[in-house]
């Protein structure tokens, strides 16, 4: 008994001595023998065409919303300011003083059939512009119309079945969501950062006349203008439009124009070739605090009416300098930018309710909203001039 027992325990210390010695030069052997017997392995492999050198490499990072939406960006190239020199487009003046100075920037293809988003001030006075698309092709395009109100132009180029992006819900960003900014910056090629939703809203930066940016910390440089900013499934969120840098290079603070009033003013130029906004003809000025117990207002909320033009919709409705704008339409209104936002988005010759506080009390008013005047649109902020 005493030798099977010895027996026994020198075949139990090889056999802990051999698992030992497998387990540390191929321990792929006992994860085989163990898949075998039964023991459940998990392995993560990626989709069919979205593997990289290992078939079974997990896919990792947001691989995939560059890979959907970087084939719908494209480069812009523009070359010459219409307004730079008469005699421009003459052979002798291009030998003299060289080509017209060039540009670039970015646009979104949003058809199948050749219609590109990208910024106005990508494309504004230029005498030529092509694109670039994400597979080498060049093709010319031609401005179908521009609307520096919202600093966005919509393309054209002749070509069909091209890889259209998809529109997202920017009404759904929260502060922290992921998000990629693909573009052409400095003219490098297509680039795809990341970074995340920094803040939303963000107005009275005096870039545009309707400012309601989303703010991203992901890399926006000079040539990104005009790119989309895109959520991680690929949907087109934004219009990268611009930056706050001391240096020219990103600095961590981008903005973007929301695909709401992008697709908005898309559709517009599209279809009747301007953007149609509501108009009211007042002169709004943000309320303080301080501002609002000095002129004994009865609210600190609200937009005050510094101005209102004769005969103009406001002034027709009943409206007075001193007024205090709380709502729009039932929207609260709470800065000069707020108030020419939702003004813009009501539709003329329709009726529309002004809640308003006078003299502390409050006041419902009926205000029938006009075509925004093209006299008015102008690049300028918006405590600068009538809405």
């Amino acid at each position: 008994m005493r030798r099977l027992w010895l027996v026994f325990s020198q075949a139990v210390t090889v056999a802990v001595a051999v698992v030992f010695v497998l387990a540390t030069l191929q321990p792929q052997w006992l994860a085989g023998r163990s898949s075998a017997a039964g023991v459940q392995v998990m392995v993560h492999s990626a989709p069919a065409g979205a593997r990289g050198a290992s078939a079974d490499a997990p896919v990792t990072g947001h691989a995939l919303a560059a890979r959907q939406a970087a084939p719908s960006v494209v480069s812009v190239l523009t070359q010459g300011a219409q307004t730079r020199s008469p005699h421009a487009a003459e052979p002798w003046f291009k030998r003299y003083f060289g080509e017209p100075e060039s540009g670039m920037g970015s646009a979104v293809i949003v058809s199948a059939d050749g219609y590109l988003l990208t910024n106005n001030h990508v494309v504004e006075d230029t005498q030529r512009i092509e694109v670039v698309l994400a597979d080498g092709r060049r093709t010319p395009a031609k401005v179908v119309g521009t609307d520096p109100e919202s600093d966005l132009a919509v393309l054209k180029i002749e070509a069909q079945g091209l890889p259209a992006i998809t529109f997202g819900d920017a009404e759904a960003l929260q502060v922290g969501d992921v998000v990629l900014a693909i573009g052409n910056p400095f003219n490098v090629g297509q680039t795809v950062t990341a970074g995340i939703v920094s803040a939303l809203g963000r107005n009275g930066l005096g870039l545009n006349t309707f400012e309601n940016f989303i703010q991203t910390d992901a890399a926006i440089n000079p040539g990104n203008s005009g790119g989309a900013l895109v959520d991680t499934g690929g949907h087109l969120m934004g219009i990268n439009t611009a930056i706050y840098s001391r240096s020219g290079g990103s600095m961590g603070i981008g903005f973007a124009i929301p695909v709401t009033t992008a697709r908005q003013v898309m559709d517009g130029l599209i279809r009747d070739g301007v953007v149609t906004r509501g108009w009211i003809g007042v002169q709004p000025s943000d309320l303080s605090a301080e501002r609002a117990a000095a002129l004994k207002l009865g609210t600190e909320q609200g937009v005050l009416i510094s101005g209102v033009l004769n005969d103009g919709p406001a002034s027709a409705a009943g409206v007075r300098p001193g007024d205090v704008v709380v709502r729009v339409a039932g929207r609260p209104v709470a800065n000069t930018g707020q108030l020419l936002n939702a003004v813009a988005a009501l539709k003329p010759k329709q009726p529309a309710k002004l809640s308003v506080v006078r003299e502390g009390r409050s006041i419902e008013l009926t205000v029938q909203i006009a075509q925004r005047p093209k006299a008015v649109a102008s690049n300028r902020r918006a405590d600068d001039e009538g809405q």
